[in-house]
């Protein structure tokens, strides 16, 4: 996956999904091959050379200005997303030193607002969905089957876009799972523009591509979105239908805080309310198990022997054995 081919593909794709009629273009009923515009059209409606564009989407011309980009990016009507996408597919198409993405790491502070969050359903994902923590509630609510501890350890890391394509426990979480799994679809295409060299993104990218059909096709649409902030109806195994408010917490490159919200007053704030208490209820059962195992084995043998063989002897030799008195009747 380079640069110049990621920007071709993602021109042609948007070009043909934009109807001549959506674009103020007359075909005066001419019949034509495909539905989408002609690159000499679309040329045309951005003020460049036809021979011009055709060059830059076979990744033939990588010095495209930003006023080009933006006169390209106004004639495909491209939203605000899909505009920064183009800028970033351009900038990755020229020629400049690789230089791996620094690790991403859970800061202090980052710590400190997830436990500050409380019983709200909160996670910290990175550039590539993976999960680097998450409190209490953000486990229960989108990962209870997993262990708790798994963000703790880079190579157990879970990585959401693999469980939205890959997890059954996931799939089945979303009631609309589609929409979910277009939004991560169009998410890891924004980051795919930004870090062009991240090799770990390229290997997650191709290992969805693999093994999951839905994601080949979705990939393939070239569809970006962000995903900061979106509503879900879920099916949560413990509390039953629920809808939340997804919205991602960032301030600038890092990872994100992804927390999950909902209305006062509402039968999904109950559900969730239910959640914390079932959260909390295990937390303590599971204090209780602890401290019963850390203090039964410190206890029991020597209360096994020093208890044990200084009665039982004792009571052999001062109990006389009774006759059986089935037999003494006889």
């Amino acid at each position: 996956m380079n640069g110049t081919s990621q920007l071709g593909d993602f021109l042609r794709s948007r070009r043909s999904q934009l109807r001549p009629d959506e674009a103020g273009v007359p075909t005066y009923g001419e019949r034509r091959r495909v539905p989408g515009l002609r690159r000499e059209e679309l040329a045309m409606l951005a003020g460049v050379s036809a021979s011009y564009y055709a060059r830059l989407e076979q990744g033939h011309s990588l010095g495209a200005s930003p006023e080009v980009l933006d006169a390209i990016a106004q004639a495909l009507r491209l939203d605000g997303s899909e505009r920064r996408h183009l800028h970033d597919l351009a900038r990755s198409a020229k020629p400049r030193s690789r230089r791996r993405p620094a690790p991403e790491v859970l800061t202090e502070p980052t710590a400190q607002l997830l436990d500050a969050l409380g019983d709200i359903p909160a996670i910290v994902i990175g550039r590539r969905s993976d999960v680097l923590a998450w409190n209490r509630m953000g486990h229960a609510l989108f990962a209870g089957h997993l262990d708790p501890g798994a963000p703790e350890v880079p190579a157990e890391r879970p990585n959401m876009a693999r469980l939205v394509f890959l997890d059954a426990h996931t799939r089945d979480l979303y009631v609309d799972w589609p929409g979910k799994a277009k939004a991560v679809v169009g998410n890891l295409r924004l980051v795919a523009g930004q870090y062009p060299q991240d090799s770990a993104l390229h290997t997650l990218l191709g290992e969805l591509s693999a093994k999951s059909e839905d994601f080949a096709s979705m990939w393939a649409d070239h569809r970006v979105k962000a995903c900061s902030v979106a509503e879900y109806e879920m099916r949560h195994p413990l509390v039953g239908s629920l809808t939340v408010m997804q919205q991602t917490l960032n301030q600038g490159p890092g990872p994100g805080i992804v927390v999950a919200t909902n209305a006062a007053g509402s039968p999904s704030r109950a559900a969730l309310d239910l959640l914390a208490q079932a959260v909390t209820q295990a937390v303590a059962q599971a204090v209780t198990q602890a401290v019963t195992q850390a203090v039964t084995p410190a206890v029991t043998p020597a209360v096994t022997q020093a208890v044990t063989p200084a009665v039982t002897p004792a009571v052999a030799r001062t109990a006389p054995a009774r006759p059986d008195s089935r037999l003494s009747t006889g």
